[in-house]
Parts: C-alpha cells; structure tokens; sequence
C-alpha cells in the first residue's frame, strides 16, 4: 500500500469512528481533527494500534506523533506524544500532567476548545517534532557508524 493510500485509508477510519460516536463525542472529535489541520495543512492523519478487542486509535503525525485522539464514555482524550515538552501557555494541558513525556487534554461534554490556543499548540509539538527529527539526522551525517 502506497504512503497516500494508507493515509486515505486512515483518514476515512477517522471519519467512521467520528460517525460512530453519535453524540457530542463525536462532534468533538470532529471539531478536534478540523482544529489539527488548520494548525497544520501537512498533518498526516494515521490509525495505530488496531487489535480484535480495540479498533484502533487515531494519530497525528508530523515528523513523528503530534497526538492521539481517545473517546471513552465520559471524554475525548487528546494525548501528545511529546507534551511534557511543548510550551503551554494557555494552560490546556489537564491530564497526564505526572508523567515525564506525555500530556493529555481530556474534553468532557459541553467542554469548549480555545481554537487559537489549541492550534498554536499543535504548531508547537510539530515544531518540537521537526527539530528532534534535524537533531537526528545531524548526529547520524556526524557519527560515521551510523546511518549504514
């Protein structure tokens, strides 16, 4: 399966789950994903860890795992591969806030999402993704054993 194929594959795994949640979870997820892509055109939406007791999850990438978006019964989970280390200054974080790596945003039902803030912090993980991508590939151009 072509790189394309797979990421149309993806984004329509996204839309059913979005069509499956028939209540404000769903419209959430939506609202979320639409956020994602205006904050950055060149997301790739991907469908990660399907198992027969789970469907699968779906993930925003860019250079690596922007976020994941969850749905349980009482929340939409938005978890950020790399949270612990993207700045937020509008404080949207409230979940996961322990942990040395990621962070989460949990969206309960009637919750409202700060647009701006949201999509500058995506522009924010994707830019930590890009520059720990570069930091790699400098590392490997300087080590001659690697990169073989």
């Amino acid at each position: 399966m072509t790189a394309k194929a797979a990421a149309d594959d993806a984004s329509a795994k996204i839309t059913k789950r979005i069509e499956a949640l028939d209540d404000w979870r769903g419209e959430m997820l939506a609202q979320v994903r639409q956020l994602i892509r205006e904050a950055d055109p060149e997301i790739t939406e991907e469908w990660k860890w399907a198992k027969p007791t789970s469907g699968g999850t779906p993930v925003w990438s860019h250079a690596g795992i922007v976020c994941t978006g969850e749905s349980y019964k009482d929340k939409v989970k938005l978890t950020f591969a790399r949270g612990a280390s993207v700045s937020d200054p509008k404080k949207l974080f409230n979940a996961s806030l322990e942990g040395g790596t990621r962070r989460a945003i949990d969206l309960h039902e009637n919750a409202s999402i700060p647009a701006a803030a949201f999509r500058q912090l995506i522009r924010a993980a994707v830019a930590l993704n890009v520059a720990a991508q570069a930091e790699r590939a400098t590392k490997r151009k300087q080590d001659p054993r690697r990169g073989r």
